[in-house]
């Protein structure tokens, strides 16, 4: 038989070898029962609700290509015919072949096959795009587009200006600014886990931008109901902010704001690595793949060293 066993350690493939010449093999684990027991798992860590939410997409996925099949008996090709399946842009199946192989390290580890075979999936080649924050003069059309906003209902306009203007001094996600509530504002600074990482922010905001929060007639939260699911209301903010842009003739998503946050302050001499504290990054590698070509220090390095190359050239 040729197999490969998946292993970098010699005693380990040593092991696993003498265990399939023995006859011990994986527990025959059915995939959706290795599903239920891989998102109980992630549950019981208290993964975020989008993290767990992206982890039950993907188990609905496997439960319906591999129904009857057991764990051990799911191959490299067989997953490679699920991903031609996928109609997904180039990051986002990076995104999902990682949470595939996962779930079946989760597998290995829990003794139901002896490899790991979404290991073995190719990711795409990933174009990168740059960040493309927004201009002066697209923020002004935002600003203007804000004051003729329908007032439907009666103070939606100033509800609007206080999201918009939320995002961009706050560099906040859009699922954090919609579930945004009136205890995490304290003295003037915002202090909050931010929802994709848990990373605790802990960011002051101007003065206007509070006044604006203040004004909204609240309980608990500034955007949301509190009611239903925050994906909906989420959703809701991402149509109105659809229809602000189509006013101003602007291309943009809420994540721009995002983008001219992180700008804004590392062109202004803000060091990288405290921006990526205040974007809630795990790392600042993540950081530095999307703001590095905006660090002025890096810049003006830059600058010098070519001016200087020019003069000695001359």
């Amino acid at each position: 038989m040729k197999k490969s066993l998946d292993l970098r350690n010699w005693e380990a493939a040593q092991k696993l070898v003498r265990e399939l010449e023995g006859g011990a093999g994986a527990q025959t684990v059915p995939v959706t029962d290795a599903c239920e027991r891989f998102l109980a798992d992630c549950e019981a860590r208290h993964l975020g609700p989008a993290q767990l939410g992206k982890y039950k997409l993907l188990i609905g996925e496997l439960k319906k290509a591999f129904d009857g099949v057991p764990v051990s008996g799911v191959s490299v090709d067989h997953l490679r015919s699920l991903r031609e399946s996928w109609v997904l842009s180039a990051i986002t199946s990076r995104k999902k072949i990682e949470r595939l192989r996962t779930f079946f390290k989760f597998c290995q580890e829990s003794g139901w096959c002896h490899s790991n075979p979404a290991r073995a999936l190719k990711p795409p080649k990933e174009t990168h795009t740059p960040t493309l924050p927004f201009s002066d003069s697209e923020i002004e059309k935002i600003v203007w587009a804000i004051e003729i906003y329908p007032e439907r209902p009666k103070g939606r306009r100033a509800q609007v200006r206080a999201f918009v203007n939320l995002l961009r001094y706050s560099g906040l996600r859009i699922r954090d600014a919609v579930t945004l509530s009136k205890e995490k504002i304290q003295d003037g600074k915002l202090l909050l886990y931010t929802q994709k990482t848990g990373t605790p922010v802990h960011i002051p905001l101007p003065k206007s931008v509070l006044n604006e929060l203040g004004a909204i007639p609240t309980t608990k939260f500034y955007f949301w109901s509190g009611n239903g699911d925050p994906k909906s209301a989420v959703a809701d903010w991402q149509r109105s902010l659809s229809k602000l842009f189509s006013l101003a003739g602007v291309k943009g998503h809420a994540h721009r704001f995002r983008d001219t946050f992180s700008v804004d302050l590392l062109k202004a001499g803000v060091p990288l690595e405290s921006v990526s504290v205040l974007l809630g990054h795990t790392s600042i590698k993540t950081t530095e793949k999307h703001y590095a070509p905006w660090v002025k220090s890096r810049q003006i390095s830059l600058e010098k060293s070519i001016e200087k190359a020019w003069r000695l050239s001359g």
